[in-house]
């Protein structure tokens, strides 16, 4: 191989690279060490693509500093991009929102609705209980963007 094809190749590996593997995006998590719900939620994220950290300190000291209003809590938080995710979010509405890159806090999802990902386990049934994925503006109000029923 001559100097210049070696040279030309060096040249060329960060590209094809960045080509060949697409970066994954982390989502940190922050929950409960017992909870099994989250376990669910994270492995839905993990099987869609997404990296996950997760750390099993709690969540409601990462919720206040995310912006997150209480009355909103359920048993995770999560950040991705720089957009707080609070409860069972569904994957569908994370990429709807990394997609469009509205200036808000993020997505939420409060409480534990059995039918949201994660809450959909065998002990459920096939149970589907309505809830809405709630978008978080900067003030703490909240507007639909997206049901489920």
């Amino acid at each position: 191989m001559s100097r210049r094809n070696w040279v030309a190749g060096a040249l060329l590996l960060p590209a094809f690279s960045a080509w060949a593997l697409p970066e994954r995006t982390l989502v940190e998590v922050w929950k409960d060490p017992s909870c099994g719900c989250c376990k669910d939620w994270v492995a839905v994220l993990q099987k869609a693509g997404f990296d996950v950290r997760i750390s099993d300190t709690g969540n409601d000291a990462v919720r206040a500093k995310l912006g997150i209003p209480a009355a909103l809590g359920s048993c995770h938080t999560a950040r991705v991009s720089g957009y707080a995710l609070e409860g069972h979010v569904p994957v569908r509405e994370i990429q709807r929102l990394l997609r469009e890159k509205p200036k808000v806090v993020g997505l939420a999802v409060p409480g534990m609705p059995v039918g949201s990902p994660g809450m959909d386990g065998p002990a459920y049934n096939g149970r589907q209980d309505p809830y809405a994925v709630l978008l978080v503006q900067r003030d703490g109000s909240t507007t639909v963007f997206q049901r489920y029923t």
